[in-house]
């Protein structure tokens, strides 16, 4: 039920914090080049998750090839996926944290509570591992 309540909340305080970024930025710089900015910086953030996404499938890669688990690969994948959607959704405040995600010298920071709250679920026992011998 709480869960339900942060969707909810989120759903609702978000797109109004982007429609104040779109009135705010329209009346600044006028609403063609608000318009344009937000296609712009879409169109960045896919060239700059299309490189990034590449950078760390290789590096899964030979992790897997070297007989390692690509466990930080993974969560970083998993960053850059959420970064391209927040990018590719309209607006300003979304776009800033989606560049964030997908900035390699931004991304531990994020990387860091996602493995806090992996640990977390582990040890809640809400998140069971298997070892093959």
């Amino acid at each position: 039920m709480e869960r339900m309540i942060w969707i909810l909340l989120l759903l609702a305080v978000v797109p109004a914090i982007e429609i104040y970024g779109f009135i705010l930025m329209s009346d600044w710089v006028g609403g063609w080049n608000t318009f344009f900015f937000v296609i712009l910086s879409g169109l960045i953030g896919l060239i700059i998750v299309r490189h990034e996404a590449t950078q760390v499938f290789k590096d899964a890669q030979s992790q897997m090839q070297s007989g390692q688990v690509p466990g930080r690969a993974f969560i970083e994948g998993v960053c850059i996926f959420a970064g391209g959607v927040l990018l590719l959704s309209p607006g300003f405040f979304t776009d800033i944290v989606g560049f964030t995600l997908v900035f390699p010298l931004t991304r531990p920071f994020y990387r860091h509570f996602v493995l806090k709250w992996i640990e977390k679920k582990m040890k809640d026992g809400k998140i069971i591992t298997f070892r093959r011998f």
